[in-house]
């Protein structure tokens, strides 16, 4: 029976790890959110660490909000660099295998093809710099680690695209979607059955993972297939609109 603690639980990959758990008989789970382990705290983690002799833990906790982040860099890299950092420092200590959840923003968008994990990251917004600079720490401080980098992660939890149509949805609302970038939409709960899996196997001789659901498309054409799907079409309008944001996004998410 492998013992497994999940930060960062009421987010939506991590409510897809709750949702899925019961079928892993061999995986026995400890779901902590932001309230129960905050990750930029030392201490918080320590007491979680020496309560229970893990041998992994899944990091979901992440500050997510691309737009926020650019206005307060500092909030972001607060979780996604310095959070993470003490998450490793811990792991080491106690001997604790990592699985970290990364993103597809770590890169500039400007390949002409998918990147594969030997590709020179280089973000272009501080969400992504963020989250970079979190891989290198854990590549620093750990051995015993896995770095899986996802794109345009969904779920029925939470707030993502998907919901967001969802929601617009029971408004009869227009909305402006881009077609400028591309990407694969990945469901979060595909992500949580492999890094499950990942656990099974208990094999981390690879230490970077890029994992999509490997279907290319633009958001335009994301939103037009979830409205499709979701039988909402007399119910949302949308349009191409080369959406303006604060936070520079890479034209090109695709993962190898």
């Amino acid at each position: 029976m492998k013992k497994v603690l999940v930060t960062g639980a009421n987010g939506q990959l991590g409510q897809c790890l709750q949702k899925i758990s019961q079928l892993y008989k061999n995986l026995e789970f400890t779901f902590k959110n932001s309230n129960d382990l905050d990750i930029t705290e030392a201490l918080s983690i320590k007491k979680t660490f020496n309560l229970v002799d893990f041998d992994y833990c899944i990091n979901c906790a992440a500050y997510t909000d691309v737009e926020q982040a650019e206005k307060t860099p500092d909030i972001a890299f607060m979780v996604n660099a310095e959070g993470v950092k003490n998450l490793a420092f811990a792991c080491k200590k106690h001997k604790v295998s990592l699985i970290h959840i990364s993103t597809d923003y770590i890169f500039d968008g400007e390949k002409n093809e998918p990147y594969t994990t030997d590709d020179i990251p280089n973000p272009i917004n501080e969400y992504g710099k963020s989250k970079l600079m979190g891989e290198k720490y854990i590549q620093k401080l750990m051995v015993d680690y896995i770095i899986i980098r996802t794109s345009w992660l969904y779920s029925e939890f939470g707030k993502n695209f998907y919901t967001t149509i969802l929601n617009i949805a029971k408004v009869n609302h227009t909305l402006k979607i881009s077609n400028t970038q591309v990407g694969y939409p990945t469901n979060a709960l595909n992500l949580a059955k492999f890094i499950n899996q990942l656990v099974i196997l208990d094999d981390l001789d690879s230490n970077l993972y890029h994992f999509t659901d490997q279907v290319e498309m633009t958001w335009f054409e994301f939103a037009e297939k979830i409205i499709k799907t979701e039988n909402l079409s007399n119910k949302v309008i949308i349009h191409n609109d080369k959406s303006t944001y604060l936070a520079p996004r890479p034209k090109n998410s695709r993962l190898d």
